[in-house]
Order: C-alpha cells, then structure tokens, then sequence
C-alpha cells in the first residue's frame, strides 16, 4: 500500500470535560474554534483548569488523521517538530505502537499542547499552544521528508504561516507527491481565505471540510453550492455535513451519504477521523461512495469516546466493516 504522510502540528492534548459553557465564557474561547495561545495564556488556562478532571493524548489534527489511517491498515507518516523533553517521548512512543512513521524534527522549545474543552453537547474547543510545532520552518522542508511517499496530507492550521505552507506545497509537487488539505477550523478559513484559495487553486488535490468551513472558504452558506464551488478548482471536494451525512465532487460525479444516529460524547478528531478513513479507502482504489462510507464509519465511532482512543475490539470492528 503506498505510504501517506500528515505534515502539521505535533501536539499533545489535555482533554477536559465541561460541566456546561460557563468555562469558555470566562475564558473567552470561542466555542467550537481553534485559538491559538501563547505561554503566559497556557499558564492561565492552566489556573483556570485545576480542579477539572483531565486526560493526556496524542492530538493534532493531521496526526489524528494518520492514526486512523494506521489503525486502519494504512501505511501511514507524520512529520511535525516536538521539543526534547517529555511530551516528545510520549508522542514518538505512542506513534511507533499504532503503527505510524514519525519522522520527527526537533527543536529546545517544549512540545506544543492542544487543550481540548469537551462541552456537554459534544462540541470541542482548542485553546493550542504550538510551542515547538510552531518553530517548523521552510528549510525544515526537504525533499528527503517526501521519499516512499504519494500522498501527503496537511492541516489547514498551517496556513498560518504562509512561506511554510509554499515550501511544503512546492516540496511535495517537486517530488510528484499528491496532496490533501484539511481546511481546519472555520475562524482560521475565515482570517486568511485569499490565501487557502490560492493553495487550492495552485497545489491542491483533495480538500476536507465541514459544512462551516465550506462557507468560510466559498462564502456560499449551502453545503452543496459550496461543494460545488470547491470542486469547480479542479480538485476532488469532500465536505462534511454532521447529522446529514457527507458529500465529495470530483468532476462531474457528486456523491452524498447520510449518516447513522449515533450517541455524541466528544467529536473531538470527528473530522480526522473521516479524513484517515477516506484517504484508506481512496488509496485502495475505493469508489467515492465507499470513501465517504469508510470516513464516516470512522467519525462514528470516535464521537463516541472522549478523545482519540479506541479499543482493540473497536478497531477488530472497524475493519472488518469497512470491507475495503
């Protein structure tokens, strides 16, 4: 099976329940987006977490995308920058059991934290402090990351930091290498649109979104004129629809798959999840059908469990119902 490679932030995440919503207005977080924090705001969210039961687990939205890929069957990658302590050891370690290639650059700053507020309703809200993910520069960026690889999958949370975003795009293109684009988090779509649109416009093959991100993306509120709009760049356009389901286009074929009633208990990774399953199903050869069917089979179980882990029986299950 070829390999696929995630690029983006190697992040740990501190996972934390909500009571209710109260939490994110006194912090001022946004609820379902994704903000970026620096050490002093850590320190204060931190403050503002004692007391609340927390959980420590490998994160990051391309990396959760590989870890499904992996447990899956998949020959998957990652390539992210940790600090040399702790945390490091943990991501490097949990990558190498389920089955990831890390290909890991390092730096002197800590290893970059995703807190993860889990509302009632199942929502989650990022307050991330990159850390030593945000230290990843273009002249990390080397043909040599891309070696064995035919597809490399980034996180749109990257964008941020555009000569990085050029150097990776024009790396992998140089070296054949296809590319996936997840676009994120819609506030992140919203605050550098022109510059995802020249992305796709200019490199991108397959672009992940939800139904938010879409509209961010497209200014188009209706999930399919979005989907529509997206495709239109040429690329295989897959958006996520929650309760309803999803939708992918590439060319004139437009497929949508509703979605099973399953119990929500954290969608936190929900849409890493589906975009590990998609890009397994693709890379066997699987219809767009069959794609949507695999992402989605995925974003149900993991809604169901806080966090990113799953059973081995759970995993037995996955496979054996994907078929593919």
């Amino acid at each position: 099976m070829e390999k696929i490679i995630g690029i983006g932030n190697a992040l740990v995440d501190i996972l934390v329940r909500l009571k209710d919503d109260s939490f994110l207005e006194r912090t001022g977080l946004p609820k379902g987006g994704m903000t970026l924090i620096d050490e002093a705001r850590q320190q204060e969210l931190r403050t503002y977490m004692e007391g609340l039961s927390v959980e420590q687990a490998t994160g990051g939205s391309a990396g959760n995308s590989m870890l499904a890929l992996a447990r899956l069957g998949g020959n998957a990658g990652f390539v992210g920058k940790v600090g040399k302590d702790a945390l490091a050891k943990f991501y490097a370690e949990n990558c190498k059991k389920v089955g990831i290639e890390a290909r890991l650059l390092e730096c002197d700053l800590p290893t970059g934290v995703a807190n993860t507020f889990i509302s009632p309703d199942g929502e989650r809200t990022f307050g991330t402090c990159l850390g030593a993910a945000a230290t990843m520069q273009p002249s990390d960026i080397t043909p040599k990351l891309f070696e064995g690889v035919s597809m490399a999958h980034i996180e749109g949370y990257l964008v941020q930091n555009h000569d990085l975003m050029e150097a990776i795009c024009q790396t992998a293109t140089e070296q054949s290498v296809q590319l996936s684009l997840d676009l994120a988090s819609y506030n992140v779509v919203a605050a550098d649109r022109p510059f995802f649109q020249h992305l796709v416009q200019d490199y991108i093959d397959i672009v992940f979104a939800n139904e938010e991100e879409a509209a961010a993306f497209t200014g188009k509120e209706d999930p399919l004129q979005a989907l529509r709009e997206i495709a239109a760049y040429k690329c295989l356009a897959v958006v996520k629809l929650g309760g309803k389901g999803a939708s992918a286009k590439l060319g004139r074929e437009e497929v949508l798959v509703p979605a099973r009633k399953v119990p929500v208990v954290d969608t936190t990774a929900a849409g890493d999840f589906f975009a590990g399953g998609f890009l397994y199903a693709l890379n066997r050869g699987a219809s767009l059908k069959d794609c949507l069917n695999c992402g989605a089979l995925l974003s149900e179980h993991i809604i169901g469990v806080v966090g990113t882990r799953l059973s081995e029986e759970e995993w037995k299950a996955i496979r054996k119902e994907t078929k593919i």
